[in-house]
């Protein structure tokens, strides 16, 4: 699947908890939403992604998230 379309969906997961102010909630919510919604090849292109160290156009808050909760 295209990581460009990955960043953007994972991105949105992130808009819709940026408004937990508690962020390592935040951060639990995303990754659930992930593990839940997403299929694996979705989860291991977005893992692999990260894992290059090429985090660029993920939210910080969603690069996180992967980084600690899924990874």
């Amino acid at each position: 699947m295209d990581v460009k379309k990955l960043i953007t969906m994972a991105n949105q997961i992130g808009d819709f908890f940026e408004v937990n102010p508690d962020q390592e909630a935040a951060k639990r919510d995303i990754a659930n939403h992930l593990n839940k919604f997403w299929n694996s090849v979705m989860i291991k292109g977005i893992v692999k992604h990260v894992q290059e160290g090429n985090a660029s156009g993920l939210h910080p808050r969603v690069a996180e998230a992967i980084k600690q909760y899924i990874v």
